[in-house]
């Protein structure tokens, strides 16, 4: 007999309630597996139900994933949640870095914290270790790659984090009752070997994609990024756990029926496949509960009619020091013209990059990039049209990058790191807000002093807007997306 939550959770399964989607798992014991709350086969009886928060606890408890609904695809959890914020950036931590072998003494050290401390949290939040939540992250990107690319199995094994095949199939076999080859052999979707690796990543509808598409295209940084039918484009340039540097790009296009992002990417990206899949989560503010963000917002069309829109999402950033640096030329100047010195910089000190896509060129200069540059920066910088005050910013926002001195991440604790981004000579308020808006994916910030926010509520005072959105809390930064979308 279902109680409590359960009762609404199985409500949610029966209605096939999106909402729900990634917020438990349910895990059928006439089966012996575990499904999203989304899934369309038949309907288990109640009694033979068993409701679990994450992937790793049903897998904990003896279950497989389901390959029709397929729970690598779930959305994760909203980056707000009061009750589990230290878990839920761990969390992120291990999704990000599951190949690169990051310790949990490391992940705890990130976030501030002893590992004792995050076991205990984990186990609290989820009723598992962070080493179990790591293995279900592996094997589930394992699975996802297995299922939708033509990667061979032990490209497939490297690119999840084992560090070796045999370890990878042992391990596959033991949770999923599946040997990998067997998983490939069914799928239907694999694509050639050689061919380019596209993945799926879920979020929670609706989704106003074209919306975030124009706002990343009226900012997009010639030869770095581009909005092609209906696709979103861009270089990348990282860095391995090997410190060495691999260049591609890669495209993200949308699937509405099935709520999916479909990514593409640069096969010579394959060992930073876990980084590229979570700066395109964060990008495209795939963590989002839009339901939850409309709640609190909904007041704000009593303003204007459909002020806010369901399913706006929060532009994040694939590079932090870039969008820092867009940030600072931004300043007090149009969308339009820092965009032009963005494209100027890319073009004098960007790294050239060979794709099959012509229109992606260059990728952005590096922190380290900038620093290296011989002699006055203004020397540098100024023939671009950019100010000597801007370009000694620049330069030590570079600095700082490097130094490891601001953390940038969604792990961030972005009141303390907004001050030390003011420490900066040439930051104020405005510019801080907005890097923490989108760098760091706070929800909660809000740049009162920005010339779109006071037009779409004129003529209110500034500590009259300031007040009003008080309202808004926590989600101040959806709210000022939907402001500057209403221009």
């Amino acid at each position: 007999m279902l109680k409590g939550e359960e009762q609404i959770w199985y409500a949610a399964c029966k209605a096939r309630d999106t909402r729900f989607d990634g917020r438990f798992f349910v895990g059928v014991s006439s089966t012996g597996i575990y499904c999203r709350p989304i899934c369309r086969a038949k309907l288990p009886k109640a009694e033979n139900c068993t409701f679990y928060t994450t992937a790793a606890t049903a897998e904990k408890a003896g279950f497989r994933p389901c390959l029709l609904c397929r729970p690598e695809l779930a959305p994760g959890t909203a980056t707000v949640d009061a009750t589990a914020v230290l878990v839920h950036r761990a969390t992120r931590l291990l999704e990000e870095n599951c190949r690169s072998g990051l310790s949990i003494e490391e992940v705890a050290g990130h976030l501030g914290c002893t590992s004792r401390h995050l076991r205990r949290a984990f186990s609290a939040a989820y009723n598992v270790t962070p080493v179990q939540f790591l293995q279900t992250c592996r094997l589930l990107l394992a699975k996802n790659l297995l299922t939708d690319t033509g990667l061979s199995v032990i490209d497939v094994a490297m690119a999840a984090g084992f560090g070796s095949l045999r370890r990878f199939n042992d391990l596959f076999k033991k949770k999923y009752r599946l040997a990998p080859t067997a998983l490939r052999r069914q799928s239907v979707n694999a694509k050639s070997q050689h061919s380019n690796i596209t993945l799926g990543l879920g979020y929670r509808p609706p989704y106003q994609w074209q919306q975030m598409l124009d706002f990343l295209a009226l900012r997009a940084i010639p030869g770095v990024e581009a909005i092609r039918d209906g696709e979103y484009l861009r270089t990348v340039n990282l860095v391995t756990g090997e410190k060495r540097h691999v260049h591609g790009w890669v495209r993200v296009g949308h699937r509405p029926e099935t709520n999916i992002l479909t990514v593409t990417v640069d096969s010579t990206l394959l060992p930073v496949l876990t980084h590229v899949l979570a700066r395109i989560r964060h990008l495209f503010d795939l963590y989002c509960e839009p339901h939850a963000v409309y709640e609190v917002l909904e007041s704000m069309n009593t303003i204007h009619p459909n002020l806010c829109t369901p399913g706006t999402r929060l532009p994040g950033c694939f590079d932090a020091f870039e969008m820092s640096v867009r940030a600072v030329l931004g300043q007090q100047i149009t969308v339009k013209a820092a965009r032009t010195l963005a494209s100027r910089l890319v073009e004098a000190y960007g790294t050239p990059i060979q794709t099959e896509i012509e229109c992606l060129t260059h990728a952005f200069p590096s922190p380290e990039d900038i620093i290296a540059l011989d002699g006055s920066i203004d020397n540098h910088l100024g023939p671009l049209g950019i100010t000597k005050a801007r370009a000694r910013t620049i330069l030590e926002l570079a600095q700082a990058f490097v130094r490891k001195d601001i953390h940038y991440t969604s792990c961030a604790q972005p009141e303390i790191e907004i001050k030390k981004l003011m420490a900066i000579p040439g930051i104020g308020a405005w510019t801080a807000q907005y890097i923490a808006m989108r760098a760091m994916g706070w929800p909660d910030a809000f740049p009162h002093t920005d010339y779109g926010v006071k037009k779409a509520l004129a003529p209110r005072t500034s500590n009259e807007i300031v007040a009003l959105a008080e309202t808004w809390r926590p989600w101040r930064s959806y709210a000022t997306v939907n402001l500057w979308n209403s221009l």
